[in-house]
């Protein structure tokens, strides 16, 4: 199968970053970032003109310490007007605290590999997938208008299992849709996609999808995040993850840096004329406390070395 060929014109002119550094990224790290300090983070990233961004996960604390503010993060998040906060909620207990906290949207994860599920949640996928109908009935009976999305993960392969096949991404994705999910993300949780793979998934869940096919999320294990992302931006996707300073990583992918680094990719995007609404100076200006506040850990990204080219700093001179 060919993969698709589509020239620069027809990139998307506008595109949605979610950061993710919040959780995903500070799941994976020892340090505990102060409540005080997450609320000055995602100030500071809405300044900066990040827009969406997911503040925590309703995890028990004694699991997720770094994540056991999650609440008061979240409500302060819900004080900023246009912001949406959105949280992740692996079982039907968290939902239910998502819920009660009126959240505007909760990402649930579905693992497309079998190992990778019972490694995580200690469930097969179809028994994640009926904890998420539950959740749904749940949502639909409080009359509450929380929006769920369910992240594939793993749908690119798995550090436990090894290959995933792509049927059971495409299965899956029509069993969540079914049951009335909101929208899916594919995830490439342990960073084995190449562009080409990118491609073909992407396009094989679009056929059943669509529209409701809304987010890429790409770790950067080895070195491929900003390929993948410009192989699902060929196909229109318009909204991705990303993480400042490429923290994070998946506990069961060893040596994983974590998503995208969000500097990176406002940067690539911004330099291929494609609006992000991001300030990158502040951005950069972020970066540097979110380096304080995790002194000693390791953090990834590169464009934050360098800075911007003098070309593209011309380029908005020009436009400002």
């Amino acid at each position: 199968m060919q993969t698709p060929s589509l020239s620069a014109t027809t990139l998307p002119k506008q595109v949605v970053i979610r950061e993710m550094g919040l959780r995903d990224g500070l799941q994976s790290i020892a340090t505990i970032v102060p409540t005080a300090a997450k609320l000055e983070w995602i100030r500071d990233a809405y300044d900066a003109g990040e827009r969406e961004i997911e503040v925590g996960s309703f995890v028990p604390a004694k699991l997720l310490p770094q994540l056991a503010d999650t609440a008061e993060v979240l409500a302060f998040a819900q004080t900023l007007p246009g912001l949406r906060a959105s949280v992740l909620v692996p079982n039907f207990k968290g939902a239910e605290r998502a819920l009660a906290a009126n959240a505007e949207w909760m990402l649930l994860p579905l693992s497309a590999s079998h190992a990778h599920s019972l490694a995580n949640l200690r469930k097969v996928p179809d028994d994640v997938v009926a904890e998420i109908a539950r959740i749904r009935a749940e949502r639909d009976a409080t009359g509450a208008r929380t929006k769920i999305e369910v992240g594939i993960s793993t749908a690119f392969g798995c550090t436990i299992q090894g290959e995933v096949d792509p049927h059971e991404v495409v299965r899956l994705v029509q069993a969540v849709l079914d049951l009335g999910a909101d929208s899916v993300s594919l995830a490439d949780t342990v960073g084995y996609a190449d562009p080409a793979m990118v491609a073909r998934l992407f396009e094989r869940v679009l056929r059943v999808a669509g529209d409701r096919l809304t987010c890429g999320h790409f770790h950067d294990t080895r070195g491929l995040a900003l390929a993948n992302v410009y192989a699902a931006l060929q196909l229109g996707m318009t909204r991705f993850d990303a993480s400042t300073a490429g923290i994070g990583g998946c506990p069961h992918a060893p040596g994983a840096s974590g998503n995208v680094a969000t500097e990176d990719l406002a940067y690539m995007l911004g330099s291929m004329g494609i609006e992000t609404g991001i300030d990158f100076d502040k951005l950069i200006a972020l970066r540097g406390k979110v380096a304080r506040w995790l002194e000693g850990e390791t953090l990834h990204g590169s464009v934050w070395r360098a800075g911007l080219p003098k070309t593209m700093k011309i380029q908005e001179a020009a436009h400002a």
